[in-house]
Formats: structure tokens, sequence, C-alpha cells
């Protein structure tokens, strides 16, 4: 007399959950058996041996939907089957790699999104005792800029950091980091432009020269930063145009 399992009894064996035997019954992956007179199913031997297969494929990465096909499969349509979810694997791992890779790098915050030498730039900003806000409207423009123009932003990032080398030019940008909260009223925005309107009289930028080649990013950077303009800015902008 054969030998017949419950569900339970089954799911022991074979080192799965019952959970899992009524899951791949309803992939078709798993025949199920009727009932008996007292209302249970009963499992024979060859049950626990597809479901020992279909356990062992699963835990070697075979996708469920692939089992079906490889329980049975002959020698030579197995080995190349294998061999084609193994290359899926090892694109999935190379993935994977390059995903914990960039989680390392949220450890060294800006740096996950900007280039080395941007953020840099912007760790300098840091110490020079520039604001958050000042940094993020930055940093949101470069992510901008050298994802859709790296020509153009390792130019300019360039041009910025040896621009922050003169103290006059550092001056001038924390005094504009200040005025962005000041009123448009206030007293002191007349002398800013007037000493920022002749640094860059005296100071042309070479970058500014050379042909831009995404002109339309470049627009995209300067109007997608809702932090970059205040009423004092704005006024700012106005008094240095006279």
């Amino acid at each position: 007399m054969s030998i017949m399992l419950t569900i339970g009894q089954l799911a022991d064996y074979a080192g799965v959950t019952t959970k899992a035997i009524r899951h791949y019954h309803e992939r078709g992956l798993l025949t199920e058996p009727g009932r008996d007179s007292s209302g249970y199913r009963r499992y024979t031997a060859a049950h626990a041996i597809t479901l020992v297969k279909i356990r062992t494929l699963a835990h070697a990465g075979v996708p469920l939907a692939r089992v079906r096909d490889l329980l049975d499969a002959g020698p030579e349509a197995l080995a190349a089957a294998i061999a084609e979810i193994d290359h899926d694997l090892e694109e999935r791992i190379t993935q994977l790699t390059r995903s914990r890779e960039q989680l390392a790098q949220l450890h060294g915050g800006d740096r996950l999104f900007v280039s080395p030498e941007v953020a840099d730039y912007l760790d300098d900003l840091r110490e020079l005792g520039a604001s958050e806000r000042a940094i993020e409207v930055e940093r949101d423009g470069w992510i901008l800029m050298q994802t859709a123009s790296p020509e153009d932003a390792l130019v300019w990032i360039a041009e910025k950091r040896e621009l922050m080398t003169d103290p006059e030019f550092r001056a001038l940008y924390l005094d504009h980091d200040a005025a962005y909260d000041w009123s448009p009223d206030d007293p002191r925005l007349p002398g800013l432009a007037d000493r920022t309107r002749d640094w860059f009289a005296r100071h042309p930028s070479r970058a500014e020269n050379r042909p831009v080649h995404n002109p339309e990013i470049a627009r995209l950077a300067a109007q997608s930063q809702p932090g970059a303009s205040s009423p004092a800015y704005d006024r700012l902008a106005r008094l240095m145009t006279r």
C-alpha cells in the first residue's frame, strides 16, 4: 500500500510551507489531488518528487514561470535553459551590485548625484559659510546641467571653482546669498548691484563666450529652481541692468 501524505506532512518533507504548495497548485506546477472520504487531500510519492524538483529549481533562482517547462525537459533543453537563466542572474547581480555601490555613496551626500568636481565645489561652499538654500539651488542646477550637457558643465565648474579663489568674488557670493532674505527696499541692494556689476566688468566670463552645447537645458537649469529667486533678487536684477 502506497504512503499517502497530508499537505502539512508534504510541506514538512520538502521543507516548504503549505502556502507555497497551494501557490504551486495555482500556478499549475503541482497537481492538486482530490479529497478522500475524510475530506483531506492526500499526496503521493510522485507529488513529493515533483515538489522537491520545484523547490530545488526555485531556490536556484529559476523564475516560477520557467519552472514548469524545466520539470519535464530533456538534458539538452535543461542545460540550454539553465545557461540562459544563469546569464539573466548574472545581469541581475551586476545591477544589484551597482545599486549597492550607489547606496553606499549616499553616505557622501551630494556625491551620489553630481560629479566629484561639483561635489568638491559644494563642499567648498559649505566651508565658505554659504546657506544650505544656496547650496541646494547650486546642486540642483548642476544635476540638470551635467546630465544633459556634460561638456558645458565640465567647463563651467572649472571656472566656478577658479572664481572662488578670488576673495572679492567670495565676498560677493556670500552677500548675494544673504540678500535673498532682504527686503526688496533694503538700502544695501543698490550698493551690492554696483559692486557686482563692477566686478563682472573687470572679470569677463570665459564660459559665457563659448558656444553652449545644449542651450535648452541651460535655460531649464536657470528657470526650474524655485529657491533661486526672491523679491530682493528681483530688484537686484533690475538694479544691475541699469
